[in-house]
């Protein structure tokens, strides 16, 4: 839902960004499978597809809150730095640099408008062909020009790439239709074999860091590490909307945070992870001297990080750990974010109301940093699994069968992609 929950004092921490013009690349990792086949669990009806099926397309880590994509839009292509967004499914460009129209941007005569949580993107829709690689152009995609917007910025708009349902409402006057997302049109028109994406981010060293990967067509499994575990979309609304699952359980340490089934979304545009008010505040009393500054930010003393425990979520019948280090925003990154220097900032924070409504929790970009996820539309799933970014896991997790299998893995997988890159380059 592009929720970008920042927790800061002012928005231009969620959209002080540098755009860039530089068009995106595609590129293979060589698929090396190193598990039994008793092992490879059920994500493998994803990895067989054909080389050609696949398509990587780099993302690059923006101002460490964001990842945006470099679109081509038009013909020939005008490129765009549109952040990638699972939790929405319109694409809209025209936020910073304007919308320009070529032979191929037909008006369809319909208006598009969608609100996110900060702000709002609205305009005429166009038909027209977007680039998102070479391998990977697809004509008559619905195409929002921004005219009317909140200030966004640093980035040229929004790549929705969330279910199509989202769409309902979005335009008019034909305000019940559907409109075909990009996934949609990619699969109709036999770019990609199945609606299936796979997304890979990671922790950022610098503010424009292009660490990131999206596979459309499937997955790539060098960019994880065992099994991946699948949950089905929640049943539950207004979650059931979006990439909706249920978690099992979420504990701090010894303190229960809830532990009944509880559906929220895992979602590429929200930046840090949000949890419904008051799962929160079991959260934030159990970490001494921590508090909510000014309704905005969330503060947490340096005289309690030493004591601090891991945010342990049980999803399917695998716990996914957020360690200490991934609650913790560092301190180097506060002015881009927008924060007061030298304070020590927290990655969870409230959603802005109680649970129980069918949407409890976000799982956004800093936990998406930690773990590989597959945004399966052709099985109506989620999938989540562990990376060579995965801290420490419990040994009761049974993922893997002991924390030094694990690292083996992430050894040899670190290992593979660096022979890879080594030999593409």
């Amino acid at each position: 839902m592009l929720f970008l929950f920042i927790l800061i004092v002012s928005q231009i921490a969620f959209f002080s960004r540098s755009a860039s013009a530089t068009p995106p690349l595609s590129f293979p990792l060589t698929k090396v499978d190193f598990r039994t086949a008793a092992s490879r669990g059920s994500y493998d009806t994803a990895s067989t597809l054909k080389r050609q099926d696949l398509t990587n397309v780099p993302v690059t880590n923006l101002n460490y809150f964001q990842y945006v994509m470099y679109v081509g839009v038009g013909v020939p292509p005008t490129y765009y730095s549109l952040v990638v967004d699972t939790g929405s499914s319109i694409t809209f460009v025209g936020t910073g640099k304007p919308y320009n129209r070529t032979s191929t941007s037909i008006a369809t005569g319909q208006n598009l408008e969608v609100t996110y949580d900060l702000g709002y993107l609205a305009g005429p829709e166009y038909s027209d062909t977007i680039t998102l690689s070479p391998d990977l152009v697809i004509t008559n995609q619905s195409i929002g020009d921004a005219v009317t917007y909140t200030d966004w910025p640093g980035v040229d708009g929004v790549l929705g790439i969330g279910p199509v349902d989202l769409t309902v409402g979005s335009s008019s006057p034909n305000i019940t239709s559907l409109v075909p997302t990009v996934m949609d049109n990619a699969r109709e028109q036999g770019l990609i074999q199945q609606q299936i994406m796979g997304v890979s981010f990671a922790p950022a060293s610098t503010d424009n860091e292009p660490n990131g990967l999206i596979t459309f067509g499937g997955i790539n499994s060098s960019l994880f590490i065992g099994n991946i575990t699948y949950v089905p979309i929640t049943s539950t609304y207004p979650a059931a909307f979006s990439w909706g699952i249920n978690i099992t359980s979420c504990v701090y340490g010894e303190t229960t945070i809830f532990s009944t089934s509880t559906a929220g979304i895992v979602d590429t545009g929200t930046s840090l992870v949000a949890l419904a008010d008051d799962f929160f505040a079991t959260y934030m009393a159990a970490i001494p001297g921590s508090y909510y500054d000014n309704q905005t930010t969330f503060v947490i003393p340096s005289s309690s990080i030493a004591n601090m425990q891991p945010l342990n979520f049980t999803i399917g019948s695998t716990v996914f750990t957020m360690d200490v280090a991934a609650q913790l925003i560092p301190v180097d990154q506060d002015s881009a974010w927008g924060d007061d220097p030298g304070v020590q900032y927290g990655t969870i924070g409230p959603l802005g109301h109680l649970s129980g409504q069918g949407l409890d929790f976000i799982l956004g970009q800093k936990f998406l940093e930690i773990y590989y996820a597959v945004f399966d539309g052709e099985n109506n799933r989620v999938g989540l699994a562990y990376t060579n970014h995965t801290p420490p896991l419990p040994e009761a997790s049974g993922a893997l069968s002991n924390t030094f299998g694990f690292y083996l893995l992430a050894l040899l997988s670190m290992i593979t992609q660096a022979y890879t890159l080594q030999f593409l380059s």
